[in-house]
């Protein structure tokens, strides 16, 4: 089955720090909005006292020293600029006390105690809602009608646009921040992914950042990197020093073998016994190596058909196939069609009916942005246990395929090549009891 890691469900570190310093932001503004509420409203409500007391004051004082026709054009100017009336108090109005909220009961406390204990702060009179101050002069009792707006709160939808507005700067703020601080997480991530690949050189992370841990953290991982890119560099040293040496006493040999066994019989089975070796050192070699897959657009459809050819119009093979749609994706052709050689060459040892006849049925489907080929055979099949091992170097199913021969390498590099590719092999159970291969590449 396939090896490339399923990528897990969760949350993102960007989207963690974004909702954890958005939710600090938030509690922080809810705060400060509550403390300024309550702060605000003991000031604002001594201010409005103030002023109305001082209107009081003013407009009694205005009207005991103005005669009759002086009156008449004061109250008008009061109601004209200050939009403020007078009127005679009656014992038989009808009031609603100004006390309904904390502010109206600070606001009527504070008059009071400058006004006199026998002044009435009230929001409605006989069914006239607004601000109604009762105040006698000398022994007659007025109402002064005021304003109610001069001593009107903040209202709540002015809250809401100021909340409004704290809260969206609170939460690009938070964005900024998780950004900045995941960036070098997905620096970081980005270069482990083509270290992962085989690149050691591009993947250079900066080692000059401002931050200490950051920067020590770059630093370690490019010595890394240049570590693993001068093993790599003595391992593919010592595989084609070893690939050297072996293939020549195996040339020799097989140049001896030729010219020094008499017998056909023999000397065909030992030259058969020295192709073996020498492709079985070639399997090594491909495993080993780590070479960059050179990326590109490809019909996986011509590729298949190419594939075929050695197989087609062959009396012991079979072969469903015929899907003449393109169906691009983005891959290495030479490396694509290695996979594809590989897999036939699989179901073609291992995967025949009993009768040693070749089934092969080929599907090819899109998905959104994936491609996927399914190649099925129709021989024994593989026990279900034994499909995660079969990707694994030097692992052969012997008990499940017949006449097992090779290195046990061929689907372990149809692995990594995918891998290299972006794609995923995954190796199944076919409904008729052979064995599927399925191939999944990223759509062109």
């Amino acid at each position: 089955m396939s090896q490339t890691p399923e990528p897990s469900q969760g949350i993102s570190v960007f989207w963690r720090t974004f909702l954890l310093l958005g939710a600090l932001l938030l509690g922080s503004v809810m705060a400060w909005f509550l403390t300024f509420r309550e702060l605000e409203e003991e000031p604002r409500a001594l201010q409005s006292a103030q002023q109305l007391a001082s209107l009081v004051n003013l407009t009694r004082a205005a009207l005991v020293h103005a005669d009759a026709i002086a009156r008449v054009s004061l109250v008008k100017t009061l109601v004209e600029e200050e939009n403020v009336r007078i009127a005679v108090r009656e014992p038989t109005d009808v009031f609603v006390l100004y006390n309904h909220t904390a502010l109206g009961r600070r606001i009527s406390d504070s008059l009071a105690s400058r006004l006199g204990d026998d002044t009435i702060v009230a929001r409605e009179v006989n069914g006239f809602s607004g601000l109604w101050i009762g105040f006698k002069i000398d022994k007659d009792n007025y109402w002064l009608l005021a304003d109610p707006e001069r001593v009107g709160s903040v209202q709540g939808q002015t809250w809401l646009v100021w909340l409004a507005i704290a809260a969206s700067m609170s939460l690009l703020g938070a964005a900024g921040f998780a950004g900045l601080l995941n960036r070098p997480l997905k620096q970081l991530s980005a270069a482990t992914a083509r270290v992962r690949d085989g690149d050691f050189r591009t993947g250079h992370l900066d080692e000059h950042v401002a931050t200490v841990e950051i920067r020590e953290v770059n630093i370690s991982f490019n010595r890394m990197a240049e570590q693993l890119a001068k093993a790599e560099a003595d391992r593919t040293l010592m595989l084609a020093g070893i690939s050297h040496d072996l293939r020549t006493p195996l040339a020799r040999l097989r140049l001896e073998t030729e010219m020094s066994v008499p017998d056909d019989t023999a000397r065909q089975l030992m030259a058969a016994d020295i192709e073996q070796v020498t492709a079985i050192i070639d399997k090594f070699l491909d495993y080993a190596r780590a070479e960059h897959v050179q990326m590109e657009v490809v019909d996986l459809t011509d590729i298949v058909f190419s594939a075929l050819q050695p197989y087609a119009g062959t009396p012991d093979c079979e072969v469903q196939f015929d899907d003449k749609s393109a169906h691009r994706v983005q891959a290495d052709p030479v490396e694509l069609r290695r996979v594809i050689d590989n897999l036939m060459e699989n179901a073609s040892r291992y995967g025949r009916r009993p009768d040693k006849v070749l089934q092969l049925d080929i599907a090819i489907q899109s998905s959104g942005s994936l491609v996927s080929m399914k190649l099925t055979d129709h021989g024994l099949g593989v026990p279900a246990e034994l499909l995660p091992r079969l990707v694994e170097p030097f692992f052969r199913a012997n008990e499940a395929r017949t006449a097992a021969t090779g290195s046990g390498l061929g689907l372990a590099i149809a692995t990594k090549t995918m891998q290299r590719m972006g794609g995923q092999l995954t190796l199944r159970p076919a409904p008729s009891g052979g064995l599927q291969a399925e191939l999944v590449l990223r759509s062109a």
